[in-house]
């Protein structure tokens, strides 16, 4: 029986949440499978992933294929790799210990990586409520600008419209 590691599709309408499960390749998407490994969720940023590693890895090394996406996501918890220094161990190229160092470098640096993205988002985010909150005061600036305007006696106006009428009549007088 051919195995592959998939997902299974649920959540409602424009929200997708996902199984990773191992199913028969010949099962339908959403029908039956043998094991469920963790979930995959799109909707939040980063995206979050659940995943059993041990499971993954031990499913991985017994031939199930992954799809292209189940591929990506395994690859991102580092299933594919930890696997590929298995086998480099198998062949004499590394002892167990050089592969597990390499492969806690690995993980402390995707670790790093996915927390400056999350201090990065935040960060973002708090700039364009500042940016937000500056155009605000702004605009609440102007608009009380021109109400003060509006609202002003036009006392000012009044002197100039009397000296523009004394004009004429004088120049009519020479």
């Amino acid at each position: 029986m051919a195995t592959k590691i998939r997902l299974q599709r649920h959540g409602k309408k424009g929200k997708p949440f996902y199984y990773v499960v191992v199913a028969d390749s010949r099962a339908p998407r959403d029908g039956r499978f043998i094991e469920r490994l963790g979930s995959y969720n799109p909707n939040t940023n980063p995206a979050t992933i659940d995943i059993n590693f041990e499971k993954a890895l031990e499913w991985v090394n017994n031939g199930a294929q992954p799809t292209d996406t189940a591929r990506a996501i395994l690859s991102y918890k580092g299933v594919l790799y930890k696997k590929h220094l298995e086998g480099g161990v198998k062949k004499g190229a590394l002892t167990a210990e050089q592969a597990e160092a390499k492969f806690n470098e690995w993980l402390q640096s995707k670790d790093s990586k996915i927390q400056g993205k999350k201090q990065g988002l935040v960060q973002t985010k708090e700039e364009v409520k500042k940016a937000a909150l500056a155009a605000e005061a702004k605009r609440k600036e102007e608009k009380a600008a021109a109400i003060a305007a509006k609202n002003t006696p036009p006392a000012e106006e009044a002197p100039a419209a009397e000296e523009g009428a004394e004009a004429p009549a004088e120049e009519g007088a020479e």
